[in-house]
C-alpha cells in the first residue's frame, strides 16, 4: 500500500522458559485495512497480540507506531497510543445496560453526579454511526443475543478514537445472521480509516472482509497475501505448513546465486 504503516512489528521475539513462542515476526498495519492474522493452533497469535495490546511485551523486536519506535510495556501503554483490543471474553458486564458497559471505567460525570443524559447520548450516536441495531441502549447485555453483544464490545472499544482494533475471534460463537452483522461492522471500521487486526480461524469470513492475511506458524512469519489475488488453498497451505514460506525460499535461492556472482 501507498500510505506507511500506523503500526509495525519488527523482529518480535518471545520466549516462555525453555519454550521460542515467537521468532522474528514482522508485520505492518496500515490505515484503512483489514489484515487477517491466521495460524494453527500454537502458531503464536495469541502471544503477539498480547505483545501488541502490552500484556506480555516481546523480549526483543521493536514496535513502531506512525514510524517512530515506542515502548509498549503494559495495557495503558497500548492504548495510550491508539491501540484497541477486543478480547473473545469479551469482559461485558452482563447486570449493566448498553450505556454502562460502554462507558464501564470512563463514566463521564456533571460534578460528583453520573451525567447519564449526556452518555446515552453519545452511546446512541456512536452506535449509529457504527450502524449497530440494539432493541434499546437502556436493556441489560444479558438480554442481547451473542452477536448484538460483540458488536457493544467492538463499539466500547472506539470510544477512546483508537487508530488500531484488535479482534480476537470475533465470530467463533456466532450463527450465520449474527456473524454477518459483526463482518459488516468490521468492514465500517474500515470505512473509518482504522487499521484492523483480525484473528480468526474461518477462511471464509478473511476472505471476505481482509485486505491481506498474514500466517504465523510455529511463532514464525509464513507469509503475508493480498486476498484479491490468492486462493484460499495457498493460505491454507501456508498455515499448515505444506508450502514453503515464500520470503524464505526467495532468500535461499538469493544466497545461492551469490557465490557464484562473486566468482
Amino acid at each position: 500500500m501507498s500510505t506507511a504503516p500506523v503500526l509495525a512489528l519488527r523482529g518480535i521475539s518471545k520466549r516462555f522458559g525453555a519454550v521460542q513462542a515467537l521468532t522474528d515476526v514482522e508485520l505492518e498495519i496500515h490505515p484503512g485495512e483489514v489484515v487477517a492474522l491466521v495460524g494453527d493452533n500454537g502458531a503464536g497469535k495469541s502471544t503477539l497480540v498480547k505483545a501488541i495490546a502490552g500484556v506480555g511485551p516481546a523480549d526483543e523486536g521493536t514496535i513502531e507506531w506512525d514510524g517512530k519506535p515506542v515502548q509498549v510495556h503494559r495495557p495503558h501503554d497500548a492504548q495510550t497510543l491508539g491501540i484497541a483490543t477486543v478480547y473473545q471474553d469479551l469482559a461485558l458486564c452482563d447486570n449493566l445496560d448498553v450505556v454502562g458497559n460502554l462507558f464501564l471505567g470512563a463514566e463521564l460525570r456533571r460534578g460528583s453526579i453520573l451525567d447519564e443524559v449526556e452518555m446515552e447520548r453519545r452511546s446512541l450516536e456512536l452506535l449509529s454511526t457504527l450502524s449497530i441495531r440494539i432493541p434499546s441502549v437502556r436493556i441489560p447485555v444479558a438480554a442481547l443475543s451473542g452477536g448484538q453483544r460483540q458488536t457493544v464490545a467492538i463499539a466500547r472499544s472506539l470510544l477512546g478514537e483508537p487508530k488500531v482494533v484488535i479482534l480476537d475471534e470475533p465470530t467463533a460463537a456466532l450463527g450465520v445472521e449474527q456473524t454477518a452483522q459483526v463482518l459488516d461492522l468490521v468492514e465500517r471500521l474500515r470505512e473509518r480509516g482504522l487499521g484492523v487486526i483480525l484473528i480468526s480461524h474461518n477462511m471464509a469470513e478473511v476472505k471476505a472482509v481482509s485486505d491481506r492475511v498474514a500466517v504465523l506458524r510455529l511463532g514464525r512469519n509464513n507469509g503475508t497475501f493480498e486476498v484479491a489475488t490468492t486462493s484460499q488453498e495457498e493460505i491454507v497451505s501456508a498455515i499448515t505448513g505444506a508450502t514453503d514460506n515464500a520470503v524464505t525460499r526467495r532468500t535461499s535461492r538469493i544466497e545461492d546465486a551469490t557465490p557464484e556472482v562473486e566468482k
